[in-house]
């Protein structure tokens, strides 16, 4: 699917809106949080849209999407310590930006449950 031409991730993912990168490849983009949560806090997501976790239907695509998740957790130094991956998807469960996306956590204890 093209990007959307009102999606922020998009604009993001194709470097319409600046970011601090983190990681990209063809297919993928990881970018700081403009808000973070936790003193790493990156941002993972496609570089096409894709509306949210329920709507990828691409086995391959959130395989890739996770091997970046871990692969940002050792660019950034919380592999050996360890670090959280959230996908909130729908209003309900958190999703504030309708793109797919996954957020990379660390470099403080965790808590459950995360509320």
């Amino acid at each position: 699917m093209a990007a959307k031409a009102e999606c922020l991730f998009c604009k993001i993912g194709s470097g319409q809106i600046p970011s601090k990168v983190v990681w990209q490849d063809e297919e993928l983009f990881a970018f700081e949080d403009i808000n973070p949560q936790a003193p790493v806090h990156v941002l993972v997501i496609p570089k096409r849209h894709i509306g949210g976790l329920s709507d990828a239907g691409d086995r391959a695509l959130l395989g890739r999407l996770l091997e970046t998740a871990a692969l940002v957790a050792k660019k950034k130094g919380i592999a050996e310590s360890g670090y959280r991956v959230v996908a909130n998807t729908g209003r309900e469960g958190g999703q504030t930006v309708f793109h797919l996306h996954v957020h990379v956590l660390g470099g403080r204890q965790m808590t459950w449950p995360p509320g």
